[in-house]
């Protein structure tokens, strides 16, 4: 059988330029704009040399193939280089060297509203996007209602989707992708956007998808729906493949080799290069702190946690609320904290201020946690942080009985008290 995906020594080359030093501080716009106009100049004095350059390579060496029908997990850090590989499969971007092989339409879905055009409606950008996926009119009318069921926006239809929040346009888009017959379907992070119902829809939307023999490689965060989902994984590591195979396995030496090396007591948003994240950032900076108070990276079993964060001023109209996620080394969640559901706390982005969410007592059975970090309304959250840090319970005799519970026993260690009458 013909693989559906065939990508081999595939790489991908970026040109960084350098101006100045290394170090240099960070441009205003206007401090850009006076170096514009003074550079003509500059080139002149320099003998028409005023930057240097290097080569930075995305991907590098890539290979692997996806059989029809199969569910495919890319995973890798920040910078891994998996947005660059889907792109180059969804034909955005062209690679430096190797090849790629797709048997079949191509469906992506890669950014909230790829493909749209904001200025026509949620109606109009169906027969749009169909028509770009090869589609005929009478296999997109075939589909229309089921597209617009699944998205839930018929109240919207005749909307332009610019008007859309950041929820209606991810499920529309979704929507199209999935229900259009395109033999493959590449889905990035985007489905991170979705509240955890409408994730849960689309889990099962693409277990229906393979099981009529469509292919999908699939982008997430969320290493427990990876699991779910997928039979194989594929693990990218700077640029190329670390190594790749069946999906649990894989993943455990994912979060393994990621906890090994990010535990941090704080973690500055601001610092695009460590974040890998863009745009403006309202939590600034967010530090672990113990009973104590202490910056720490690791508690014992049963003990409290601060939850500290910086929050920047901002401009929206109305109050939003911060919301924090607990979950484990699989991105299982297991709690969440809400600054408004739970404590009333809504932010007005009046000014600078610091957050504190504590929790009394943690108590889970040792082993790796991350928290992931979102800022907003209900499903419409305008700032997402996921897995941005990790941090450890360590086995701790929270009986005082000689006995460690481990995972073995669940994931929460439940308080308890044993009596006997006779």
């Amino acid at each position: 059988m013909q693989p559906a995906i065939r990508v081999e020594n595939l790489g991908k080359r970026y040109r960084i330029s350098h101006e100045g030093t290394r170090h240099e501080r960070y441009k205003t716009l206007r401090d850009q704009l006076s170096d514009l106009a003074t550079a003509p100049l500059r080139r002149l004095r320099n003998g028409g040399h005023e930057t240097s350059q290097e080569d930075f390579w995305a991907l590098k060496d890539v290979s692997f193939e996806v059989q029809p029908g199969e569910v495919v997990g890319i995973i890798g850090r920040n910078g891994a280089g998996k947005s660059t590989l889907l792109k180059i499969l969804s034909r955005i971007t062209k690679p430096t060297s190797g090849r790629v092989e797709l048997r079949g339409r191509v469906g992506s879905l890669l950014e909230v509203g790829t493909g749209f055009h904001p200025e026509l409606t949620g109606r109009e950008n169906i027969y749009l996007n169909g028509s770009i996926l090869g589609m005929a009119r009478g296999e997109i009318d075939d589909k229309f209602d089921e597209i617009v069921d699944f998205a839930g926006i018929d109240r919207f239809l005749d909307t332009p989707v610019k008007r859309y929040s950041s929820g209606m346009y991810v499920r529309l888009a979704f929507s199209v992708a999935a229900h259009l017959q395109c033999e493959i379907l590449i889905v990035d992070e985007v489905l991170a956007v979705g509240d955890q119902m409408f994730q849960e829809k689309c889990a099962g939307k693409m277990s229906d998808i393979t099981k009529s023999g469509r292919t999908i490689l699939f982008v997430s965060h969320n290493l427990q729906m990876l699991a779910r989902l997928c039979d194989r994984a594929v693990w990218l590591d700077r640029g190329m493949v670390k190594r790749s195979g069946e999906t649990e396995p894989l993943i455990a030496a994912f979060c393994h080799q990621s906890s090994a090396t990010t535990h941090v007591a704080s973690v500055d948003f601001r610092d695009r290069s460590a974040t890998g994240l863009s745009g403006s950032q309202i939590i600034e900076r967010v530090t672990l702190r113990d009973k104590h108070g202490r910056p720490t990276t690791g508690i014992n079993l049963g003990d409290p946690l601060s939850i500290e964060m910086d929050v920047a001023p901002f401009s929206r109209r109305f109050g939003t609320n911060i919301v924090v996620e607990l979950n484990d080394s699989l991105g299982t969640r297991i709690g969440t904290c809400s600054s408004s559901l739970h404590s009333r706390l809504a932010l007005d982005g009046k000014g600078q201020v610091r957050v504190h969410c504590d929790l009394p007592a943690l108590d889970l059975v040792p082993g790796e946690y991350s928290l992931s970090f979102k800022v907003g309304d209900t499903e419409d959250y305008f700032e997402r942080h996921e897995n941005a840090m990790t941090f450890a319970i360590m086995p701790f005799d929270v009986f005082g009985t000689g006995f460690v519970p481990t995972t073995r026993t669940g994931t929460v260690v439940l308080r308890q008290a044993w009596s006997m009458v006779r």
